[in-house]
């Protein structure tokens, strides 16, 4: 989440004016993320979040993010429902933006999680992908393994301002992966950006799954294998493997993983670390002149992609044990 393009307050208390959501009473940028300008929006009905997408999300996948947001609501899991308008729509216009006001969901995001946050994550994860099992639309994932070089060759000359050795990295790990990625294992509808931000607790429950906004159908355990990278390492780029053990044991009591699952799964989680470090390292070189935004750090995610190099077995994230 974050604030790229502003919103006059006239075209603000128009919009609302299509909407059964009362007076506006106050509505404040969010900070956090990269992707699309979001508000905090309180009206006499309550609060809400209201979202205009940015460039990177392509207007024509937006029934597919709103459509499964409703999906997995009515299958009980706790994420955002998108609040329709007085003619039935939950997609308008607002400041030149596509444009959605969802449910505010109640609950913190745990900034430094502990093993049992990262156990109710995997039985979290887990539900969402069998909620998703039957929804009915699908897209691909426009940042899976074909679509890294394409990202990160308009950018390829300005590595060495992230790290020195960033440009070899990058060019070793591209030809081994797109050589091996693997196909064939269990597909459905993915998060693919589950981070601790995206993730609500109160207390020791997860209260509710957000930003929906790079959802896909794609390998289910890619999406663990991103869960892995965001929420069991340090920032200095050490794994923990107790939080890596409740993460995963959690997951698969929920959801069984394949014998072909667990043997992709170290190319996996060295996939999901490059993903990350590319779009971070192009986001950090490409920050819009006065946005409201903080990039965050790609060099976090070349340490986490260095210790992958090394892993040789799921045995050693504590899988297949």
């Amino acid at each position: 989440m974050a604030v790229y393009t502003d919103v006059d307050d006239e075209e603000l208390i128009g919009f609302l004016a299509g909407y059964d959501l009362g007076a506006l009473l106050s509505c404040k940028g969010i900070a956090e993320g990269v992707e699309n300008s979001n508000y905090y929006l309180h009206t006499s009905a309550g609060s809400f979040i209201l979202t205009l997408y940015e460039k990177r999300v392509a207007e024509a996948d937006l029934p597919f993010f709103l459509g499964l947001m409703e999906h997995l609501s009515a299958k009980g899991l706790g994420c955002p429902q998108p609040v329709r308008d007085r003619a039935g729509a939950a997609l308008g216009r607002l400041a030149g933006r596509p444009a959605a006001i969802v449910t505010f969901l109640d609950g913190y995001s745990i900034h430094h999680p502990e093993p049992a946050h990262c156990a109710r994550l995997g039985e979290a994860l887990a539900q969402l992908h069998l909620a998703g099992a039957d929804f009915p639309l699908r897209r691909a994932n426009a940042l899976s393994v074909g679509g890294w070089r394409p990202l990160y060759a308009p950018f390829s000359a300005r590595a060495g301002e992230v790290a020195e050795d960033l440009g070899a990295i990058v060019a070793t790990e591209l030809e081994t992966l797109e050589r091996d990625w693997p196909s064939g294992l269990p597909e459905g509808v993915i998060h693919a950006d589950l981070f601790p931000d995206n993730v609500f607790f109160l207390g020791d429950r997860v209260s509710g799954l957000i930003d929906f906004y790079f959802a896909c159908v794609d390998s289910l355990a890619y999406d663990l294998a991103i869960c892995l990278n965001a929420w069991c390492f340090d920032a200095a780029g050490a794994y923990d493997a107790e939080k890596g053990a409740a993460l995963l044991s959690s997951y698969a009591r929920a959801r069984p993983l394949t014998a072909a699952e667990v043997e992709a799964f170290p190319l996996l989680a060295r996939g999901a670390a490059l993903r990350f470090l590319l779009t971070r390292f192009v986001d950090w070189l490409n920050v819009p002149p006065g946005a409201l935004v903080r990039p965050k750090d790609p060099r976090e995610y070349l340490a986490r992609l260095r210790f992958h190099r090394t892993i040789r077995s799921a045995r050693d994230y504590g899988l297949g044990a």
